[in-house]
């Protein structure tokens, strides 16, 4: 079966030839009132208003931890131009929130704003930064009054370096490069790229964070050192958070490997210690805790 073919079968719907948009778990929430994901406890924003898509659902790396199907190919044989991307994840997002007016649970007045979303989080699958006319996307939904967060997993400084999302998001999934070659499962060995993306970030003015995924016998462990890392991206949040034992990591990592949101605090502490941070927040149903440089938080929006 082709990535595209599992890709819609759990539930993704493709745009054009290589981007896609799914729902989240916690838009359906929203609409009902029923909590809102860790984002927004963090950054403020309200998941009914947010689309969380990708521009292409290939990916360079193909992590241990990740619960989409990455050991399936997919070649991009054309890129489509961002306005098709945009429109078509627009009118999917609209056809997912008009199946909620039915329902008796929803506030029909969150599901009246729902219809004009305020943000993307272009994170749902593959790396957008292959993507070649980022840039312009990320534009684009600004023009048309949308924040934007991009999660990458910094493996093409070139292209951080020309983006300018509200909020650059980066993965640093490993402490050192032999870390990083078990963990992230690269393409090619990329270490230098992910060193070089970090510096990237650490030159820009605006809003970034990292994010760690700890696996517990695997990338869960010196966190002097991804303090060191941390040091040179000097981002303005760091978000470490639990591996969740989902979808196709299943298949790759035991139920064991996922810490207990007590052990991801720990660690937390320790990283925000040896990199001269502090803890600012921590959502336990996550299992992901957040840091600082002053132990508060900024709303994005």
């Amino acid at each position: 079966m082709s990535l595209v073919e599992l890709l819609k079968k759990q539930g993704y719907h493709i745009i054009g030839e290589h981007s896609a948009i799914k729902p989240c778990l916690w838009l359906g929430r929203s609409l009902k009132g029923q909590g809102a994901c860790y984002k927004s406890h963090f950054y403020g924003i309200q998941s009914h208003l947010c689309m969380q898509m990708t521009p292409c659902i290939a990916c360079n790396q193909r992590c241990l931890h990740c619960w989409r199907p990455v050991e399936e190919p997919f070649t991009v044989k054309s890129w489509d131009r961002p306005e098709t991307i945009v429109d078509g994840c627009l009118k999917e997002q609209k056809r997912f929130i008009s199946g909620y007016g039915g329902i008796q649970e929803t506030d029909l007045r969150r599901w009246k704003d729902a219809f004009e979303p305020r943000h993307a989080a272009i994170s749902l699958v593959g790396e957008p930064t292959l993507y070649p006319h980022l840039k312009e996307l990320v534009a684009l939904l600004s023009e048309r009054g949308m924040s934007t967060f991009i999660v990458t997993n910094g493996t093409r400084p070139d292209v951080l370096d020309k983006v300018t999302p509200s909020q650059l998001y980066m993965s640093l999934d490993a402490p050192d490069r032999e870390t990083y070659l078990t963990a992230c499962n690269p393409v090619a060995d990329l270490w230098d790229k992910v060193n070089e993306s970090l510096e990237v970030l650490g030159q820009r003015d605006s809003r970034r964070a990292l994010r760690l995924t700890l696996i517990k016998g695997v990338n869960m462990k010196d966190p002097e050192g991804y303090a060191a890392l941390i040091k040179k991206a000097s981002p303005d949040y760091v978000e470490v958070k639990a591996y969740m034992h989902l979808g196709y990591s299943r298949n790759r990592l035991p139920r064991e490997a996922m810490p207990k949101h007590e052990e991801v605090l720990s660690f937390a502490r320790q990283v925000a210690d040896a990199a001269q941070y502090k803890l600012a927040l921590d959502v336990e149903l996550s299992r992901v805790a957040l840091v600082s440089k002053d132990g508060a938080v900024k709303p994005l929006i």
